[in-house]
Formats: structure tokens, C-alpha cells, sequence
């Protein structure tokens, strides 16, 4: 019993030490290697993702921008845990810069973009007719209220009854 925690403490203190000599260099290696600091007062050369102005929305108001409804979809992909072809489709005779094929947004054909509408329709239903009818309510119903980062809802699991009384 005596050498399991010696053994445990001798891990630990070799972790620390592991960690603050890690944590040194690579302390030494920023003051060697400084990040220089942007170019003041020059264009920005980065290439730009392009945002076309949206040509088939049916639910999301029509009079989004292309930037708009690109900051929409990120957040739904952080609140889902998906990226872009769960929803859109590749179109294989639209080929981008890399030579990969780009997706066709305004393709209906996709399922999952059906059910993505008549989800988005469920969450401003909820938002409209019941939240927002509740005195400090709160925050609105998100697609993250239910899916938390998961294509399909998490399951609620009730935590587990304290004994004694209540």
C-alpha cells in the first residue's frame, strides 16, 4: 500500500516537474521566435471566403445577406457538431481553386436540409408562441438548447434520486 502511493506521488512530482520544464522552453522559444505584429496600414491579403448573396431561402428571411447567412450557418454547425455537406450538396461541375468540388447551396435535394428547415421553423414557433410569453424567460430555444454539439438531440438522463428524505 506504502509503495502504491510513493509510486503515485513519484508520477505526479515527475509529471510537475515534466510540465514546468515544457512550459520553460517553450517560454524560451516565444522570447527567440517573437510573432511579428501585423503590417500596419496595408491591405489585407488573405483570401477571402466568398459569400454570394443567398438565392433559395425559405425560411430565413429573404432579405439576408450572404455574410449573414453564413454567420447563421457556423453557428448551427457549432450547435449540431456538422459542417456544411451534412446539409448541401457537392455540386462535382463547380470546381473551386483546389480543384474539390464546391456545394450547391441552393440545392434542395438533400433530406437533411429539409429537416433543418422545418426544425428552424419548430425553434422560432417555440420562441414566438411560448418563451417569449414567460415573464424573464430567459434565453431563446436554440438548435444547441436540445442538440448540445450532436447531429441527432443528446437524450435527457434524469440524475439519480438522492435517498433520504425530500
Amino acid at each position: 500500500m506504502k509503495s502504491s502511493r510513493f509510486m503515485q506521488a513519484a508520477v505526479l512530482t515527475f509529471a510537475v516537474a515534466a510540465v514546468s520544464l515544457l512550459a520553460g522552453r517553450s517560454q524560451v522559444f516565444a522570447a527567440q521566435n517573437p510573432i511579428p505584429p501585423p503590417p500596419q496600414n496595408q491591405p489585407d491579403t488573405a483570401p477571402k471566403h466568398e459569400m454570394p448573396a443567398p438565392t433559395n431561402l425559405k425560411v430565413l428571411p429573404k432579405d439576408l445577406t450572404g455574410p449573414q447567412v453564413h454567420e447563421i450557418m457556423e453557428k448551427w454547425e457549432g450547435e449540431l457538431g456538422t459542417g456544411c455537406k451534412t446539409c448541401h450538396a457537392v455540386d462535382p461541375k463547380n470546381l473551386g481553386p483546389n480543384g474539390k468540388p464546391r456545394l450547391n447551396f441552393a440545392d434542395d435535394s438533400k433530406e437533411e436540409k429539409q429537416t433543418a428547415r422545418k426544425m428552424y421553423k419548430m425553434v422560432e414557433e417555440i420562441n414566438a408562441s411560448y418563451i417569449a410569453k414567460i415573464d424573464s424567460s430567459g434565453d431563446p430555444v436554440t438548435c444547441g438548447t436540445c442538440h448540445r454539439g450532436h447531429l441527432g438531440p443528446e437524450p435527457f438522463v434524469a440524475k439519480p434520486e438522492k435517498e433520504g428524505p425530500h
